[in-house]
């Protein structure tokens, strides 16, 4: 069944008007009509059947019938990345969502050489993934700051630093005995940090320096790769 993003307070009877572009999606692309159910969500309320009451090129409104189920959100993980080229940030956004990330900061390191960063872009891509992936909730896109400002406001959370120079414990190995809550995983630029940053990365208390393997991995890999294994660790995959 669809399933569709709203920002519209779900509750019984409640009427949901649809933005121009999912009013398109359902009318024209998909060839819906009066009568056909669809499934609704707005990351507060849980997910809600909803039944097409009114439907044009451009205008298609919904009635919130009956809860499907409640709401729920994943661990508390925000994936930090630096900024790298528009199509990689794209798939690694998409990506995020799809793996349970709760939030998604882009940061400008020593070595960023990449287009701006497009946010309300990338927020879109991460409702699509959202809506496609069964999640309750969407991952918050955040705006792009510098590394050394995000991390001198770190506060209530360890940060898994993946470490691209081989000289630091497996991921596994590193979370070995480490326990849930919130937490940052934290990927360099193409180029890789700079002696610098590494330097003042494993000087924080915070951080856990990890390696993804012997090989060098572009950013949206090791992205991938280091939720996988955190979420297999210390995440939402492990047996209840």
């Amino acid at each position: 069944m669809i399933r569709l993003f709203v920002p519209h307070d779900l509750s019984a009877t409640a009427a949901l008007p649809l933005d121009d572009g999912q009013s398109r999606y359902l009318a024209t692309v998909m060839r819906q009509v009066v009568g056909d159910e669809v499934l609704v969500f707005n990351g507060r309320d849980g997910e809600w059947r909803a039944t097409i009451i009114e439907t044009g090129k451009r205008r298609v409104i919904l009635r919130a019938d009956r809860l499907e189920r409640a709401q729920e959100t994943g661990p508390d993980l925000d994936l930090v990345i630096a900024v790298v080229k528009r199509g990689r940030l794209e798939t690694i956004v998409e990506k995020a969502c799809e793996l349970g990330a709760r939030r998604v900061q882009p940061v400008l390191t020593e070595r960023t050489n990449a287009d701006r960063v497009r946010v309300e872009r990338l927020q879109a891509i991460a409702i699509e993934a959202a809506e496609q992936t069964g999640r309750l909730d969407v991952p918050e896109i955040l705006e792009p700051v510098k590394l050394d400002k995000l991390l001198k406001a770190w506060s209530g959370r360890s940060l898994l630093f993946c470490d691209e120079a081989g000289d630091a414990r497996p991921v596994l190995d590193a979370l070995a005995g480490a326990v849930s809550g919130p937490w940052g995983i934290l990927i360099g630029p193409e180029g890789g940090f700079s002696p610098a940053e590494r330097e003042g990365l494993r000087g924080l208390d915070f951080t856990v320096p990890a390696t993804l393997g012997p090989r060098i991995l572009r950013a949206d890999t090791a992205a991938i790769s280091a939720m996988t294994l955190w979420q297999a660790a210390l995440g939402d995959w492990r047996a209840p």
